[in-house]
């Protein structure tokens, strides 16, 4: 059997996700796979993805809620890569995917770059251009979404499609701590959260970004899209059904399942 290694990792998950298959955990078979491999896995798969002609387009931000962090027993979120390849136009449907979920996202766009580590909520905030309402479309490459904490990172934090509001609004006009959002299906309410729900401001989440990012040799660029992480649960996303997240002042986004 071939042994295990951060760029097979990277080559399994992949297969997975062009096959649109799930499978175990990868743990179970490479008991070594810890995060800083899980790091290096993630880092391969992304790698693999811009070498078949996707872009970067930024980072996004998992686990930012207390209470996942408490189930997967972290006290800080993960991150993972956003490509062009992952971009759901307004109005696009959803691709068929594995399983797919759908969380609303307070999003940032950088105007100036940013680099850890040291970098505070404030200063963060200070390289943010414009803030969108958003969806992130999550589709784990596990069976029922059951996996270890190196297992979801090396699986580039599920990420899958995402979508971002066109309305955008500079970060001193909001008050990110208390924009609210209602997501809705079909039209009826079904979950609502602030923006304090990630990591008790947007901010705080973009700046532990930048700053595992920094102490792994990397900054983040101009122009990057940073998703902060989902406001609330992810719920399934069904086909032909729509979801829609309407925000205080960053407007009405939504999503449907193709």
């Amino acid at each position: 059997m071939t042994e295990w290694t951060p760029e097979r990792v990277a080559d399994e998950l992949l297969a997975r996700e062009r096959d649109r298959r799930d499978g175990g955990r990868l743990v179970d078979e490479w008991p070594q796979l810890d995060l800083a491999t899980a790091y290096a896995a993630q880092d391969a798969l992304v790698r693999k993805k811009v070498d078949a002609g996707e872009r970067v387009v930024g980072v996004k931000l998992g686990l930012t809620s207390r209470a996942k962090q408490e189930r997967m027993g972290i006290r800080s979120p993960l991150t993972g890569w956003l490509t062009d390849g992952m971009v759901l136009a307004a109005g696009e449907p959803v691709p068929p995917l594995i399983h797919p979920r759908v969380e609303p996202e307070i999003v940032f766009v950088l105007g100036k770059p940013l680099r850890g580590p040291g970098i505070t909520a404030a200063v963060a905030l200070g390289a943010v251009a414009s803030v969108h309402a958003g969806f992130e479309v999550i589709d784990s490459r596990y069976t029922d979404f059951r996996f270890t904490l190196p297992d979801v990172v090396a699986d580039n934090a599920s990420a899958a499609r995402f979508v971002v509001g066109a309305t955008g609004v500079p970060p001193s006009a909001l008050d990110l701590r208390l924009e609210a959002c209602v997501l809705s299906v079909r039209g009826e309410p079904v979950d609502s959260a602030t923006g304090a729900a990630v990591q008790g401001h947007p901010a705080e989440a973009l700046a532990l970004a930048a700053n595992d990012l920094g102490r792994r040799g990397i900054g983040l660029e101009a122009g990057w899209l940073v998703l902060t992480g989902g406001l609330t649960d992810a719920i399934p996303l069904r086909q032909k059904e729509i979801v829609t997240a309407e925000f205080s002042h960053l407007g009405t986004v939504h999503i449907e399942g193709g």
